[in-house]
């Protein structure tokens, strides 16, 4: 099975609106046509879909994933409205995976750009995790571990200590897929949980400065997406970059 992460996709209503270094709405079209050559089995897409929160841009963006011809998900980012994207498509709380699952976990804190599950999201958490012990994905937007960039660190999940405390107690979580970060990264929780591999994304749209102290943009990378082949026992990934 071909799992395909798409992410930060920052959309206007104007197909035409230019972000710092790039047109979003261009961008991730090249994006979605390089994607659709791979043959996804099951698109992902991990939040900020919208720059400007529009339903506009929300009827474009499913407009766009519908294209694949596959099932495809979405869950809100920092940037995202929530409502505007359920009544666009609906939010998916578990997918299937053949012999594994999906689960997706909403970490938007209204109106702050850092993220956090908070309790009552950890407990469905654990609650999930427990009633079903077979492989197991995690999706979010926000990463749960530092990516080595302090401005980007000090707006990641918030409660990623008690995210970690949950999962250490279910050790068939095999990766955490994350957005926010518009890089390419790999990383893993702490050994109490397992070391759970961790994997960021690029954004469909402009790109961050890995290892930056404060927020730059990193004009000589391209858009990109992330591939997660898995297969019987394992699970290969890799991402793939789109001249922009």
């Amino acid at each position: 099975m071909r799992l395909i992460q798409l992410t930060d996709c920052h959309l206007h209503a104007d197909r035409h609106a230019r972000s710092r270094i790039g047109v979003p709405q261009r961008q991730l079209e090249r994006v979605v046509a390089a994607a659709l050559r791979l043959r996804p089995d099951l698109v992902l897409v991990t939040g900020d879909v919208s720059e400007d929160r529009s339903a506009a841009s929300y009827a474009e963006a499913a407009r766009l994933f519908s294209g694949f011809g596959c099932p495809w998900s979405w869950l809100p980012g920092n940037h995202d409205e929530p409502r505007l994207m359920a009544e666009c498509r609906h939010f998916d709380a578990t997918l299937a995976l053949g012999e594994r699952r999906l689960l997706l976990l909403d970490t938007q804190r209204i109106g702050e750009e850092a993220g956090e599950l908070g309790v009552a999201r950890l407990a469905a958490l654990d609650e999930r995790l427990a009633e079903d012990t077979r492989p197991t994905l995690v999706a979010m937007h926000h990463p749960p571990v530092a990516v080595g960039s302090a401005w980007m660190d000090a707006l990641g999940l918030r409660d990623a200590a008690a995210f970690w405390d949950c999962l250490a107690g279910h050790r068939h979580v095999e990766a955490v897929l994350c957005g926010h970060i518009h890089q390419a990264f790999s990383g893993h929780g702490p050994a109490s949980a397992g070391r759970v591999p961790v994997y960021g994304c690029p954004s469909t749209s402009d790109q961050f400065l890995p290892g930056s102290i404060d927020f730059a943009v990193d004009e000589a990378a391209w858009p990109g997406f992330r591939v997660i082949d898995l297969g019987v026992g394992k699970l290969e990934t890799w991402v793939e970059r789109v001249a922009p």
